[in-house]
């Protein structure tokens, strides 16, 4: 007879694990968490993380459930908290604690068990389940009634690489490795750079890093699509894998728009063969065609839909500083690209539940502008009211 399932007793159930929240809870209704616990199936998601455990916790030391860990590895990256200061956080913050299913009075995991957590999804290929997390924020959205619309964006995003440049600069000399293999060097074009002296000259911008490539939906601003690469990959070559993930999505898509990185002939072909329209902006080589080829292309450009569409292209990018500057996406917190594809799906994740949660309920992760500096928006389900 096999072993059932056993997890480390988090308290729940209990005095401290219920009632003691009752009244900490009945004055935070609408809190961010208390509303993002109920509207994502974490334990469905947690489930799926089961086979990670050797023995799928039958079998050894009872481990912490994973939809716990899970929860404590968004929080991370909700609040900017490094792993190591992850385990004080969740140990000091009542409502954090709560959202994990600890009781009042149960120790937090420790920052090496989280970080065992994290490099077990890494290494056991466990991205999928964070594919998972990601793609049910989404679906919960749809179930929830959240009308997705039929233009999406594309775009991608740099995250600067664990490295210092001078060192590396030194280890090259030195014939050493590099810190970070995966990483690779890309060349953002040439500014204009003042020297010490007063002087200015024109410099070639550098960056070593990844790419995080994405397709927004501009009705609800949330990120459909997160594919990773190595920072130099070209931004049409992910458009495949783009398509094939928003596809499974069954999203309401009509059209796809893009700066003219997009502007890509197999793309166009793409686009065509699935019905799809294009939004993406136009190389000058497209309208100073010599032959008769070039009409189609200005055809496109005088028609008033793709002119409307191609003008929200500027949403796409509203995410990426806003997350660069809250939630750690200018700098990668690890080493490696597989490490790096965990940080870049959390911190989608985490765009998409402010997202959501916002759109459904108006509640906010934290406090926005009002009035005619703030997204003025009619709650789906009628939580709260922004006005």
């Amino acid at each position: 007879m096999g072993h059932s399932q056993r997890f480390h007793d988090s308290g729940s159930g209990s005095f401290f694990g219920d009632m003691a929240y009752e009244r900490v809870l009945g004055r935070h209704r609408h809190h961010f968490l208390v509303i993002l616990n109920e509207l994502i199936d974490w334990k469905r998601i947690g489930e799926e993380l089961l086979p990670l455990y050797k023995g799928q916790a039958r079998r050894g030391r009872p481990p912490y459930e994973p939809q716990l860990l899970l929860k404590m590895l968004f929080l991370s990256y909700l609040y900017n908290v490094s792993e190591r200061s992850m385990e004080e956080f969740a140990d000091t913050n009542l409502l954090a604690k709560w959202f994990m299913g600890l009781a009042v009075d149960d120790p937090a995991p420790d920052h090496s068990t989280l970080r065992v957590f994290r490099r077990r999804l890494e290494r056991e290929r466990g991205e999928n389940a964070l594919q998972g997390l990601f793609d049910e924020v989404i679906l919960a959205a749809k179930r929830a009634g959240l009308a997705f619309g039929e233009l999406q964006v594309l775009d991608s995003v740099h995250t600067q690489a664990d490295v210092d440049l001078a060192k590396e600069k030194e280890r090259h000399e030195e014939g050493r490795p590099p810190r970070d293999p995966d990483a690779r060097v890309v060349r953002k074009g040439k500014r204009r750079v003042v020297k010490a002296d007063g002087t200015a000259q024109m410099e070639e911008v550098t960056s070593r890093g990844y790419k995080t490539h994405t397709a927004q939906n501009v009705a609800t601003g949330i990120v459909t699509t997160a594919h990773v690469t190595h920072g130099n990959a070209a931004d049409n070559k992910a458009f495949v894998p783009i398509r094939a993930h928003d596809r499974g999505l069954g999203l309401p898509i009509r059209a796809y728009g893009g700066d003219k990185a997009y502007d890509d002939t197999d793309i166009y072909s793409r686009l065509e063969q699935e019905g799809l329209e294009t939004a993406i902006s136009l190389r000058n080589f497209r309208r100073e065609k010599k032959d008769e080829n070039k009409e189609h292309w200005l055809a496109l450009e005088a028609d008033p839909k793709y002119q409307a569409r191609k003008e929200q292209r500027y949403r796409v990018e509203q995410p990426f500083g806003t997350l660069k500057r809250w939630n750690g996406l200018g700098r990668c917190r690890y080493v490696g690209l597989e490490r790096y594809r965990t940080q870049a799906l959390m911190t989608f994740i985490v765009h998409n539940c402010k997202r959501t949660v916002k759109l459904l309920t108006g509640v906010t992760f934290r406090p926005e502008a009002r009035g005619a500096k703030g997204e003025q928006i009619t709650p789906v389900l009628g939580v709260m009211s922004l006005a």
